[in-house]
């Protein structure tokens, strides 16, 4: 009820808009296709192109008048840009058919695959339910850690530091050793809660505990890291619906994703030529196949959520 609403608001909006960008009568500019809101050398801008142009910037519907005069020069900026390209035949370069060719495949094979996530039920209050009861680390027991973060060069992470830290009592100790040998840091405050961590990296805190020093591997970088404070941070059941809601349908989204790619390839008769490390990319999951789409999925990680690749 609320999105169609919203959609007809939004066409409201535009329809409004479109008696004051054109100077002809509303009874001739209904018989026209598209409702075409300006004419570039024949070629129109519709209503629909802008229609559609607001709905892809997110804007604001009480902003809809405004940000359709501004999205409406951009269209005809845009329309005069590809009939210039079109005139010096850029169009027909290598690099361009090309580039033509897979954002018509994405376009397709997102759409495809949106036909498949749009029949995917939404989670029930039970299911929300029940996933907040069995993750207590996440809402209801959440802990919140309030940290400094040192990065370093992994390469500069040598024995001697190791041995720094290992001793010391709290990370301007550290600090104090990296400035006396001419080391390069980057330091800054960061709150984390137990939602936002990987439970790895949450049990690690809570080990260590307050006053150590402790570092995290990576590969380029790596982070000296002190706990400065641990606090209770809980979140009700109420609070933390919406956000349960929203990780459940992204997770049912990628398991039909999943399954149906996996049904498309045993239909398929599919053969790696010349290249047996392409063989190898079929174990790759079908998140990292599909991220790059615009279909819902849970946020990525920050650099201090990732795995921990080695503690010391």
């Amino acid at each position: 009820m609320a999105l169609t609403f919203v959609r007809v608001a939004l066409l409201g909006a535009v329809l409004i808009s479109v008696l004051g960008f054109s100077a002809c009568n509303s009874e001739s500019k209904e018989k026209r296709s598209g409702q075409a809101l300006v004419s570039i050398s024949g070629k129109e801008v519709t209503v629909l192109q802008l229609n559609d142009e607001l709905r892809r910037s997110g804007v604001r519907v009480d902003q809809y008048e405004a940000a359709s005069k501004q999205l409406l020069e951009s269209l005809i900026a845009r329309q005069l840009i590809v009939d210039e390209a079109l005139r010096i035949k850029l169009d027909r370069t290598p690099d361009v058919m090309q580039a033509r060719e897979r954002a018509n495949a994405q376009v397709i094979a997102q759409a495809y695959l949106q036909s498949i996530t749009s029949k995917v039920a939404k989670p029930t209050k039970s299911e929300i339910d029940e996933y907040f009861q069995q993750h207590p680390e996440y809402f209801s027991q959440r802990k919140q850690f309030d940290m400094t973060v040192v990065r370093v060069a992994t390469k500069d992470i040598s024995d001697e530091l190791k041995v720094i830290v290992d001793a010391a009592k709290s990370i301007d100790e550290v600090t104090i050793w990296l400035d006396k040998h001419g080391v390069q840091y980057f330091r800054n405050l960061v709150s984390r809660s137990t939602a936002d961590l990987p439970s790895e990296m949450a049990a690690v805190l809570r080990e260590k505990g307050k006053n150590r020093v402790f570092i995290i591997n990576e590969k380029e970088n790596s982070l000296l890291i002190s706990v400065n404070a641990i606090k209770d941070s809980p979140v009700s059941a109420t609070t933390a619906a919406g956000q349960i809601e929203k990780y459940l349908i992204n997770q049912k989204y990628k398991q039909a994703t999943d399954a149906e790619i996996a049904r498309l390839r045993s239909l398929a008769k599919i053969e790696y030529l010349n290249s047996r490390d392409l063989e190898e990319t079929t174990s790759q999951s079908t998140a990292d196949i599909t991220k790059n789409w615009n279909l819902a999925e849970p946020p990525t990680e920050r650099t201090i959520e990732r795995g921990i690749m080695e503690l010391r």
